[in-house]
């Protein structure tokens, strides 16, 4: 699972360059910013990790509808969760 660490406390303006954020090519541990917001590739993350943050009360949880993207907020950091594509073996 690959994590995108965004670092604002501000909801509207997180929700307002979201999308622009997950569309942003990203190399391992590289930092960018968009209209002042600055997020990163925190590299990948276990599900046992999403699952730990999930359970503590400051963490809110928010679930895309249509998609698996997991995106946690806890402090100043927003952390959205994107699962690898699934290779099929035939």
């Amino acid at each position: 699972m690959r994590c995108i660490s965004v670092y604002t406390k501000d909801f509207a303006a997180f929700s307002d360059v979201y999308e622009e954020i997950i569309n942003t090519p990203l190399e391992d541990n590289e930092e960018k910013s968009i209209e002042g917001i600055v997020f990163s590739d925190s590299g990948e993350i276990s599900e046992e990790y999403v699952t730990r943050l999930k359970t503590k009360p400051e963490v809110v949880v928010m679930k895309l509808k249509d998609t698996d993207i997991t995106i946690l907020q806890h402090g100043e950091v927003f952390e959205i969760f994107i699962p690898e594509p699934q290779s099929v073996i035939h």
